[in-house]
């Protein structure tokens, strides 16, 4: 079961913290599974079908909570429980301000680092075992272009955070954005095929998107 994480509603499509859902859409859109569609029984949008990996066609679950960011546990516990999934089939794509801008990741487990998302997830499933792919977006002072960024780690490390994450990535970045959720696709069917360690070896040393 793959879960994308963010916000319902058009007000909160472009956000950074949005950037789960829209790598889930696009490992839909790549695979012909149609619109995530709403579901009564999971407390969100979701699709069911096979997705082409390296090793094959597998079958997956894709989930977009549409309960608000702080309560996604909720939707993602339903849904396990409806689809029979345990904690050790569950992947989590989220935003990562703890990675630069571009920056993709693999991780299994560990704790929500603060991410509202994650930390309800834990909470309702009673676990932190599940995989994750972390999707860097930076923190403010630190995007690329600016006289911090890439400089001192701690920069930035004062302001708004969450006024970050809510905010829209520029459009001037909208062909990068498309090609980080494009890698973050990729990671995912990675996951799904090859499973977490060598996808974990593939990704966790690539260079951030350019």
């Amino acid at each position: 079961m793959i879960v994308g994480l963010g916000n319902p509603g058009p007000k909160y499509a472009r956000n950074r913290h949005n950037v789960g859902f829209r790598v889930v859409e696009a490992v839909a859109a790549r695979h012909g599974l149609g619109e995530l569609r709403s579901s009564g029984k999971v407390g969100g949008h979701s699709a069911t079908g096979a997705i082409t990996t390296p090793r094959g066609r597998q079958r997956v679950v894709l989930v977009e909570p549409m309960e608000f960011m702080n309560l996604s546990g909720f939707a993602v516990q339903r849904a396990m429980a409806f689809h029979g999934v345990g904690l050790e089939d569950v992947l989590v794509v989220h935003d990562e301000i703890d990675l630069d801008l571009a920056v993709v990741r693999v991780k299994q487990g560990g704790g929500h680092g603060g991410h509202n998302g994650l930390r309800s997830i834990v909470e309702q499933t009673g676990g932190s075992g599940f995989a994750r792919i972390r999707v860097g977006v930076g923190k403010p002072g630190r995007e690329p272009g600016t006289a911090t960024g890439g400089g001192d780690p701690r920069a930035g490390g004062g302001k708004d955070v969450s006024g970050w994450v809510l905010g829209d990535f520029p459009t001037a970045q909208a062909a990068l954005v498309d090609a980080i959720v494009g890698r973050a696709a990729d990671a995912v069917e990675a996951v799904v095929g090859l499973g977490l360690g060598p996808a974990m070896n593939d990704f966790n040393g690539r260079p951030a998107v350019t």
